[in-house]
Order: C-alpha cells, then structure tokens, then sequence
C-alpha cells in the first residue's frame, strides 16, 4: 500500500529531512510513527500527499509510483489520501454540513452525491445532529471529528493523520483515537504521527520510530520507547 525506498530528503546539505529510508506499510494496518520535533516525522508526511519530492530514492502509494509526480496528478493522489491536521483549518463562516461540503464542491461532484455522503461521513464521526453548527459552536474535539469527517468524503484508502490530538485534552484525544480506530476496521489504512506516548502505547498496534531522519525501530506491537 505504502513503500518507501531508499527515500532521502535533503533540505541543503546541512538539513537532512530522511535519511535513506526504506519503508513499507500493507493496506489495513493501523502504523503510528513517533518521533521528537525535528526528528523527520513532518518530512515523511509531506511526501506521502506529494507536497515535497524525494530528493532520492521512490515512494509508492498503492502500487502507483509518485516519486515524481505531475502536479496535474496530485489531486487524483489526495483523493486517496486522507489527512488531518493538528490545526483544524474549517471554514469559520461555513456550518459543520457546508465545511464537509466543500471538500466535495471543489472536486466537481454533484449536488445529490454531496446530499448523500456529507450526512454519512458526519455520523461516522457522531456530529449528525450538529451539522448545522458553525466552528465556534464546537469543541476542539468536536472540530477535529469535523476535520476527520471531510478527510472522508472520497473515501481514501489511507488516513493520514498529523499530531491530530495535539490541541486537545485527554478525553477528547480517547475520543478522536477511537474514530480513526473504527475506521481502521472500516479497512482504510491508517498513518498516525504523534509524540504522544500515552496513545501509542494504548494503541498497541505498530510503531515506527523516527530519528534524525532514520529509522530506529520498527516493531509490529510496540510502544513508544523514545
């Protein structure tokens, strides 16, 4: 599903994003990658969705090459992919259903298909009767499960998710762990990069282990050692 190899990031000569990486992920796992700030996570995820480009090796997402992407084609690839933020980025002056909505509208789907998944995805997320909320009527919790649920709406194969408890207390983080492990069962694949070492080691699913830009350890139900 996700096969990095050989993959170098070089900012300048100095920086060093990854380091010779070589990575692979099957479709359905749930993988959380853990790491000090620095240490490359950030790196890795903007060339998973294609922001930045390997400065060697290749990266492949479901059997399609994007080591060298064509702009033109990025957004066929982010259809596939899923991300959530630590920063929620919706819409102020939009409600819960028009947020959703949006992601929909900007991909040119229609009116009716729109009416039909912006409903489902809400309920997967459990904000079916908020759709008519606006941003600051929500929790941080509450916003995040919005930002979870537009990631949804083309029903990704693989959920990318940045830090995306970062902002929130702990019951709002059990919460927000538990959406992206129902949709873990779902079958989409999930890529969760966290410092947080009490939701890794809750999860007991995969952890990866980034350092100065290489990997330390790769265990199938780890914890975070860092």
């Amino acid at each position: 599903m996700i096969s990095l190899t050989g993959v170098t990031k070089a900012y300048t000569k100095q920086s060093i994003g990854l380091d010779n990486i070589h990575l692979h992920i099957e479709a359905g796992e749930f993988v959380s990658i853990v790491g000090q700030s620095g240490s490359g996570k950030t790196t890795l995820v903007k060339l998973l969705i294609a922001e930045e480009t390997p400065s060697s090796g290749n990266i492949e997402i479901g059997g399609w090459d994007i080591t060298n992407i064509k702009r033109k084609e990025i957004p066929t690839l982010r259809r596939q992919i899923g991300v959530i933020f630590q920063d929620f980025k919706l819409l102020p002056k939009k409600t819960v259903r028009e947020n959703v909505a949006f992601a929909l509208q900007v991909a040119g789907e229609s009116h009716k298909r729109i009416k039909d998944i912006v409903p489902r995805v809400l309920h997967i997320v459990g904000l079916g009767h908020k759709m008519e909320r606006y941003p600051n009527q929500l929790s941080g919790g509450e916003q995040q499960r919005v930002v979870i649920a537009r990631s949804l709406v083309h029903r990704p194969k693989i959920l990318v998710a940045d830090e995306p408890t970062g902002n929130l207390d702990t019951l709002n983080t059990k919460e927000i762990i538990e959406i992206l492990k129902k949709i873990n069962q779902f079958g989409t694949t999930v890529v969760l990069v966290t410092h947080n070492r009490e939701v890794v080691n809750h999860l007991k699913k995969r952890v990866i282990a980034i350092d100065e830009g290489k990997i330390l350890s790769d265990e199938k139900h780890g914890k975070y050692r860092l």
